[in-house]
């Protein structure tokens, strides 16, 4: 009797929520505690049988995304919302996947994205954060906005920003194509909290973590605005600010051509300031 036929693995994407801050970053690694892990495990719980995934970009440590999105092929067929109910019933609390889409074979998650977006949330306060410990970064002294934003000016382009990049990063350029860093506000002097948007064609690892402590360093008025020109100039990691913590830091997200009709947000961007 002829054996059937092999399924057609059929490609499925999944826009995923997470906060990063009990997760070893994105991608497995041998402590399991990566949110790659626990998606894949609860993936294989759902589907019956192990299942690879790839992401859009990989978060450090501690890094929060609100819509990162994931491809993987799948020996067998479900409907959409049963892609987001059953794969959810098995994820931990602090990871849920938003939405799903049946897509096109030949779609990657990060080689189909056109660009890619963060959001680093930031508060100004005298006093150390309490209910969103873990959830933004912290600064104890006033920071000056439009000293900031004539820093982050000299950056849009493409440039080599080995400058900002981490000692351990394995992109094969350190030549990318920074689109756009928004500087905005929120509440008042000493009492309110400042979001820094990054877009960019791809991120170096550390890159956005490693450009905010220089604009910290400007906006504080202990750099000068210029000052960002010289770094970027140099490209020596040490003559720019050091690494900011991961804790504010948010993947907001890949963008990508209208045709693969994916979602570019998720509901948790308007909770961000």
């Amino acid at each position: 009797m002829a054996s059937a036929p092999a399924a057609t693995p059929h490609r499925v994407a999944l826009g995923l929520a997470y906060r990063g801050q009990a997760y070893d970053g994105w991608q497995s690694q041998p402590s399991a505690r990566t949110v790659q892990d626990a998606l894949e495990r609860a993936l294989a719980q759902f589907v019956g049988t192990p299942v690879r995934t790839l992401c859009a970009g990989r978060t450090d440590a501690g890094v929060h995304a609100l819509n990162q999105v994931v491809h993987l092929d799948s020996p067998v067929e479900r409907e959409p919302f049963s892609w987001v109910r059953g794969t959810n019933r098995y994820l931990p609390a602090d990871v849920a996947v938003q939405w799903c889409r049946i897509v096109e074979p030949g779609f990657h998650a990060r080689n189909s994205a056109r660009g890619r977006r963060y959001r680093y949330v930031l508060l100004e306060s005298p006093v150390r954060p309490a209910l969103e410990a873990g959830a933004c970064g912290w600064v104890f002294r006033p920071l000056d906005g439009d000293a900031m934003r004539a820093a982050a000016a000299v950056l849009i382009g493409e440039h080599d920003f080995s400058a900002f990049r981490a000692a351990e990063c394995q992109a094969k350029t350190p030549v990318k194509t920074l689109r756009a860093i928004e500087v905005g506000f929120r509440g008042e002097p000493m009492a309110g909290y400042w979001h820094f948007d990054f877009d960019a064609s791809a991120f170096l690892h550390h890159m956005v973590r490693n450009i905010l402590g220089c604009l910290v360093a400007v906006g504080s008025g202990r750099r000068p605005a210029g000052w960002m020109a010289e770094v970027l100039a140099s490209r020596r990691r040490e003559i720019a600010a050091p690494t900011f913590p991961a804790d504010g830091l948010y993947f907001i997200g890949p963008y990508y051509d209208a045709r693969h009709g994916l979602p570019s947000t998720t509901a948790a961007k308007h909770w961000l300031p």
